[in-house]
């Protein structure tokens, strides 16, 4: 599995979390959506924004490799172990989304 990509400045936590889903995303339009939220800075992501299949893609995503790959991609700083943690935050409250 692939490493978000590398960039020149620090990704913040919600950065690197969806530059975890832009080159995984088969769905091009929503991966675009992913990465203008990145390069604006604009900091949230809601992904009601997304359509229903990538919705589910994203959540796939989120509960197969997110964790992992924090584990294995992520600097290893003193603020990691918190990082790691509220990725599985994130995937645990994937469970307690509405079931389509």
């Amino acid at each position: 599995m692939r490493g978000p990509v590398s960039r020149t400045r620090p990704a913040r936590p919600g950065d690197w979390t969806l530059e975890f889903l832009v080159s995984r995303l088969s769905d091009r339009r929503a991966a675009e959506h992913l990465q203008e939220i990145i390069e604006n800075n604009l900091g949230s992501f809601w992904l009601q924004d997304l359509s229903p299949e990538a919705q589910r893609e994203v959540v796939a995503h989120w509960r197969t490799g997110l964790v992992a790959a924090g584990e294995e991609h992520l600097p290893e700083t003193n603020q990691k172990p918190d990082v790691v943690a509220h990725l599985r935050e994130l995937v645990a409250a994937t469970y307690r989304l509405p079931v389509e």
